[in-house]
C-alpha cells in the first residue's frame, strides 16, 4: 500500500466516524455463513473472544432482535445491533461474507457486508447515534465498493477508521 492510498483511507475512516468503534479482531473478511442464525452463531462467537459475554447470551440477543423485524437495510447491508450488559461503550464487528445470504432486507438482496454493534445496556441514545453514523455509511455506494473490493482485513480496517492498521495487509 502506498502513502497515497493509506491518506486517502484514513481520510475516508475519519469521514466515516468509526475511530474506536471496532473490536481489536473486529473485522473478518470471507466469513463462511450458511444462514443467518449461523452468521450470527459466528458473529457472537467472534465478538466473545474479547468481551465479557457469554457467546450463548450475544446470539440469544442478536435472534430475539431480529424477530422484532430484520436488521437487514437493503444494497447487500445489515447492521444487527443489540445490548449487552457488562460493556462499557459501544463496540462494532465487521464482517464481509464470502457468499451472500438471505437476510429478509427491504428490498430483498442477500447481505454480504455486515456491521454488528454491541451496547451497553444503559446507553439507549448512544447506540441510536452509532446505528445512525453506521447506516450513513454503509448507504454509500463508493463506500460499500470499497468495503467488497478491500484486499484485506487492514484495508477494511482502515477504510472503518480502526488505528490498528498494519502496513502489509
Amino acid at each position: 500500500m502506498n502513502d497515497a492510498t493509506r491518506t486517502s483511507e484514513k481520510d475516508a475512516a475519519q469521514s466515516n466516524g468509526f475511530d474506536g468503534l471496532l473490536l481489536d479482531q473486529g473485522v473478518i473478511i470471507d466469513l463462511n455463513a450458511t444462514s443467518k442464525k449461523h452468521l450470527f452463531q459466528e458473529l457472537a462467537r467472534h465478538a466473545c473472544e474479547e468481551i465479557d459475554a457469554a457467546p450463548s447470551v450475544v446470539l440469544g440477543a442478536l435472534l430475539e432482535r431480529e424477530r422484532l423485524g430484520t436488521t437487514g437495510v437493503g444494497s447487500g447491508v445489515a447492521i444487527p445491533h443489540v445490548a449487552v450488559a457488562g460493556l462499557d461503550r459501544v463496540r462494532g464487528l465487521f464482517a464481509r461474507l464470502g457468499q451472500p445470504i438471505e437476510f429478509d432486507a427491504p428490498d430483498e438482496k442477500p447481505v454480504d457486508l455486515v456491521f454488528m454493534l454491541l451496547a451497553p445496556e444503559d446507553i439507549n441514545s448512544g447506540r441510536l447515534k452509532t446505528l445512525a453514523r453506521t447506516a450513513r455509511a454503509l448507504r454509500r455506494p463508493e463506500f460499500r465498493e470499497q468495503l467488497r473490493e478491500a484486499p484485506s482485513a487492514d484495508a477494511i480496517r482502515a477504510l472503518l477508521g480502526g488505528d490498528a492498521v498494519t502496513a502489509g495487509g
